[in-house]
């Protein structure tokens, strides 16, 4: 790189080094001459070229001013190399300053037309603007502000105009922004980092004074910039926030308002230029503040909630700006900087909520320090503006952007963060409460048209404690829809608006105000549900953001007291747990002939019941008397009464997170209501009360609902006592007890067997009113004591089934079974008896465990554990029920009948007689029933094979497995004729869960072979490939099982249906093997049973080569 030259020092040398340069540029204005100057200009040092500052620009001005049209090279070369004169020197002429400004705006003008900018390249226009502010910044000591004397309006005048016509007209930023800046640098509000002039208190007054003509132009023509196409970059948008907050706060300070002297008429001298001073009375203070009000209103709109935060933060500079200097003047304009301050106090920029929080305070600290009664009027401000933003918040919910949604929001919560402690005192003002309260009411109106809502069932809600958790029960929470926004950061600021309410108000006059909401109107009831959980929760303290900007001088708010808050939640509480409030309809009634006799009330006119699912783990619904009448309840009615009910489970639990332990007491009076919901048949609800159950045993200190069910039971289980003895009226007993079962442990036992035996002997006393209501509760107890009492549905004794050889053993030993064959004829034909009997007959040495005594004592049974008694007495029960008209209800006890065998397995002298006596009951099920019955009762019978094993093996074999394999044969060539709707009928389902179970059963009881080949031939249909895909993976299982009993018959039988080799004879004495699937072409059962035999005698042929290799020799 080439050393750098030393600049010309010396003025005279350079004066001869650029006078040819100048002389030549200005005989031959052109391009190349105005380039040559430009580069001789950076060899002479600062000091030498202000000394020869006015000959050099001479010949540049000439260029410019000589007549006739330039081109735009030319100008541009000129302006570049003035820039640099300008930009390195000073202009200590007011002459020269007055003259080059004119000069490098009618660069830019139009030549027909002096106002409006000239059609010239983009690149001249910013490169003259460039110029321009350099001679702006170049003006030294009191030369600038000649600019503002009252000769000098026009002039000005033009430069403004001009400057704001390309800063609004221009679609290059760069020329916008460079328009703008200009704009700065001519009214000394530059904020670049070069040296400026700093005019003093009386100068900056005469600035302000002049212009003032020109505010309304400035602000208007601003605001359309700011208020632009966002495509112009944020970096424009930031510039001219700065010009118009700079300029408003120029012109309106207070402090040159309140020093200035009564402003005197202009002088006769300046003619007509004198009508362009405008005087800067009250009268135009009052009308331009007014009209900057309008401007302000859309600037905030449209910038508030703009995208890039500098955008947000300029915003905040602007309101802090005016606010400190012009809080006087702008009267009109204090409430909507405010607004705009408050809406930046949660924005999510941490440099703007910052910014936002420091000028607050400033506001803040200096209405304290000031007049008495700033403080007070600062207030009255905040709460005035938080009133008609109270009053505008439904409109602009249902007409704004979820922008503009979110941005109104968060002022609502500045204005209530920045009053603090003296929220309490606006909401003393009943025209702010009620304003505020029916703003939340019409805000919080939920979209209760899904009709989904009302559709699902909680089958599965119930879930075992060992699985459940409070997230996996979050997981699943319904979100709610609203009617007028969707976005969830909206749902959240409106909960943190009641958390801040309830956080710095009167807890008493809050709960009074939304408790009468709630009892008012079903309309209202709802959203002043979800304001009344929230409130409670901020009393406590819980999720406030108590830090922040506040007035000076009021105390920091601190949460409500314990007594306060435990007698607000007591009254809420007892509000929600009502009768009229908690016990809703929340399911269609349907006109269901299977379940008219079974209507399970003693007095018709108090209770009803809907004719649902009684297989649901929880077929009650509890309807009021007032609506037992109504036939045809809407959809929007049952989704409005189950998001009621879920929004008040949600209250309990934020009453329980509000007081902690201290909850406990109330837990006595509120946890058997939520048990009642956890077994509520709509799935929202069911969901909400187990949320709801897990966040109380957290806030109480207990650590899964099993410990908060086990230390709550005694007066839990009292309470279901007394009530079952009185049904009728308490219908919601049974659900309570279900999701007890569900959710405790072992330990329950003993304290819920007397109420298990009372359910018993009520179901004995009227299975007719009492079957369908105590099967829930049935099904749940079998499940606990299943979960309770681990099983294995398994027999001990294996001794009964064929045991699976190994591959190894599998090689044929042609020899041993010659040997054996042997053996065996010789003993049919009488040959070596003898020896076998007398082994036979040896008899074992007695044991020592033999008691001589215990042959004199009577035989006494051993007591039962207390789950297999009661499990015994279920299974009594469901005997008598399997054959109850109600299909339902069959299928509920099968299932419950089922359960019972799984846990008496551990008992097989008490399970083989109630298999027994359940016998015939379930031969009448699988026989003769409809097919949903039989599918569950087959399901029953499998696990019967399971447990019971050779006890039934005769049975099956005599009446059930005929009937099984007659059904599967008839339903064979449907099925492979069917298309694939056919696999979503009951009658695929039913041969899917035979064909599944089946060989499984044959395997555990051991059938013989007549049965096994009623079996195989049965199932045989189902290998081929025309079958649906899991028939078929059905049928393959089934075979899987049966080779486990009898591999050579199930071989043989393949075999004959497809062979894929030919068997050789290892000796030619030997007769060869025929087989009937020999030499068949492929066809429809070929896959699956080379499947088969691949997988279970892949061995076979190397088996028979390896014996005729050991016979040979």
């Amino acid at each position: 790189m080439p050393p750098t030259m030393a600049q010309i020092s010396d003025p005279k040398i350079a004066f001869a080094y650029l006078r040819p340069a100048c002389v030549l540029l200005t005989r031959e204005p052109t391009v190349t001459n105005v380039e040559t100057l430009y580069g001789q200009l950076k060899e002479v040092n600062d000091a030498t070229l202000q000394q020869l500052q006015e000959y050099i620009l001479f010949p540049l001005r000439f260029v410019l001013k000589v007549p006739g049209p330039k081109k735009d090279n030319l100008v541009q070369a000129v302006a570049r190399s003035m820039s640099h004169v300008l930009e390195n020197t000073c202009v200590q002429s007011w002459e020269t300053f007055r003259e080059l400004l004119s000069e490098l705006c009618l660069c830019l003008c139009s030549p027909t037309d002096p106002g409006k900018p000239a059609e010239t390249s983009e690149e001249l226009k910013l490169t003259v603007l460039r110029c321009l502010d350099a001679l702006l910044h170049a003006a030294y000591g009191d030369i600038i502000f000649k600019l503002f004397e009252a000769i000098m309006l026009p002039g000005l005048g033009a430069a403004v105009s001009l400057l704001l016509t390309l800063a609004e007209k221009e679609k290059s930023r760069d020329i916008q922004g460079a328009a703008l800046k200009c704009l700065q640098a001519l009214t000394l509000q530059c904020e670049c980092n070069q040296d400026h002039v700093v005019p003093s208190s009386e100068e900056r007054c005469d600035i302000g004074s002049t212009m003032a003509s020109f505010l309304p132009g400035i602000t208007m023509a601003v605001a359309r910039i700011i208020t632009g196409d966002v495509r112009q970059g944020h970096g424009v948008t930031v510039r001219a926030i700065k010009v118009w907050s700079r300029t408003v706060g120029l012109v309106m300070e207070d402090h040159q308002l309140e020093a200035s002297e009564p402003q005197k008429p202009p002088s006769p001298d300046l003619g007509r230029i004198g009508q362009l001073v405008v005087p800067r009375t009250q009268d135009w203070l009052k009308s331009t503040s007014r009209k900057l009000s309008l401007l302000l209103k859309n600037i905030i709109s449209c910038t508030s909630a703009h995208q890039h935060w500098r955008v947000r933060l300029e915003m905040v500079e602007l309101a802090d700006h005016l606010l400190e200097r012009c809080s006087q003047s702008l009267g009109d304009c204090v409430g909507l900087l405010l607004e705009a301050l408050v809406g930046a106090v949660n924005d999510e920029e941490p440099r703007v909520r910052e910014r936002c929080e420091v000028a607050l305070r400033d506001v803040s600290q200096r209405n304290i320090t000031g007049k008495s009664s700033s403080a007070q009027t600062f207030t009255d401000v905040l709460s005035e503006n938080l009133h008609s933003l109270a009053t505008s918040l439904p409109r602009l919910m249902r007409t704004s952007d979820d922008q503009k949604k979110l941005f109104v929001l968060n002022v609502f919560l500045g204005y209530l963060r920045i009053l603090g402690p003296l929220v309490s005192v606006v909401l003393n003002s009943a025209a702010h409460l009620e304003r505020i309260s029916k703003a939340l009411m019409q805000v919080l109106e939920l979209d209760v048209m899904d009709v989904r809502i009302v559709e699902e069932r909680s089958y599965s809600s119930v879930i075992e404690t060992s699985s459940g958790s409070h997230d996996s029960y979050s997981a699943h929470t319904q979100k709610k829809h609203f009617l007028y926004f969707t976005d969830e950061k909206i749902f959240s600021l409106l909960m943190e608006i009641c958390r801040t309410l309830g956080y710095y108000g009167n807890i008493y006059l809050l709960i009074d105000h939304f408790l009468d909401l709630y009892r008012q109107s079903s309309a209202y009831r709802k959203q002043a549900a979800m304001v009344l959980n929230e409130i409670i929760r901020g009393a406590a303290g819980i999720s406030v953001a108590a830090e922040g900007p506040r007035l000076e001088g009021g105390d920091q708010g601190v949460t409500a007291s314990h007594e306060d808050l435990r007698a607000a939640v007591e009254s809420v509480l007892e509000e929600y747990t009502s009768l009229n409030n908690w016990h809703l309809i929340t399911l269609c009634e349907e006109a269901d002939r299977d379940r008219q006799d079974q209507q399970l009330l003693s007095s018709p006119t108090l209770l009803s019941i809907p004719s649902s699912d009684v297989s649901n783990p929880n077929p009650l619904q509890v309807i009021p008397s007032s609506v037992t009448s109504s036939s045809t309840s809407t959809i929007h009615h049952l989704n409005s009464n189950i998001w009621q009910l879920c929004i008040q489970l949600e209250g309990v639990a934020c009453f329980s997170q509000a007081l902690g332990r201290d909850f406990r007491p109330l837990l006595m009076t509120s946890l058997y209501p939520v048990l009642e919901k956890a077994g509520e048949e709509t799935l929202l609800v069911s969901q909400a009360a187990l949320g709801s159950m897990w966040d109380m045993s957290r806030a109480c200190g207990y650590s899964s609902l099993k410990e908060l069910i086990n230390e709550n039971s005694d007066y839990l289980l009292n309470d279901i006592s007394v009530n079952l003895q009185r049904l009728s009226q308490h219908l919601q007993a049974p659900r309570v007890l279900t999701v007890m079962l569900t959710h405790s442990d072992s330990s329950l036992l003993p304290l819920v067997g007397d109420i298990v035996q009372d359910v018993l002997t009520a179901l004995d006393l009227s299975y007719d009113h009492t079957a369908a209501l105590f099967c829930s509760v049935l099904h749940a107890l079998m499940k606990a004591l299943a979960r309770w009492f681990p099983f294995k549905c398994s027999r001990s004794s294996e001794s009964t089934r064929p045991k699976q050889t190994s591959s190894d053993q599998e090689v044929l030993n042609i020899r041993q079974f010659l040997l054996d064959y042997r053996k065996q004829k010789e003993l049919a034909e009488g040959i070596g008896i003898e020896e076998d009997d007398t082994e036979d007959l040896e008899v074992p040495p007695p044991t020592d465990c033999e008691d001589v005594d215990d042959v004199d004592d009577p035989d006494v049974k051993a007591e039962l554990p207390a789950h297999l008694g009661i499990t015994k007495d279920v299974m009594e029960r469901c005997i008598h029920l399997l054959s109850d008209p109600s299909l339902r209800l069959r299928l509920k006890v099968l299932d419950i009948l089922e359960l019972c065998v799984c846990v008496l397995s551990e008992k097989e002298n008490e399970l083989l007689p109630m298999a027994h006596r359940c016998w015939p009951a379930l031969l009448q099920r699988l026989t003769a029933d409809d097919p949903l019955a039989v599918l569950r009762a087959f399901r029953v019978l499998c696990t019967l094979g399971e447990t019971c094993g050779d006890f039934l093996k005769r049975r099956v074999s005599k009446e059930v497995l005929p009937k099984l394999s007659s059904s599967l044969a008839h339903q064979a060539p449907i099925s492979a004729k069917a298309g694939p709707v056919y696999t979503h009928t009951l009658a695929y389902k039913l041969q899917l869960a035979v064909l599944q179970g089946l060989g499984s059963l044959c395997w555990r009881l051991d059938l013989g072979e007549a049965d096994l080949d009623a079996v195989s031939e049965a199932c045989l249909p189902y290998l081929s490939c025309r079958q649906p895909i899991r028939l078929q993976e059905a049928g393959l299982s089934v075979f899987r099982q049966l080779i486990q009993v009898d591999p050579d018959a199930v071989w043989f039988t393949l075999n004959e249906l497809h062979c894929p080799c030919a068997y050789v004879p290892p000796h030619p004495d030997l007769q060869p093997v025929q087989l009937s699937g020999m030499g068949r072409p492929r066809d429809e059962y070929s896959d699956n049973v080379l499947k088969l035999l691949r997988e279970e005698f892949g061995c076979v042929s190397r088996t028979v080569n390896q014996a005729s290799q050991l016979m040979s020799c």
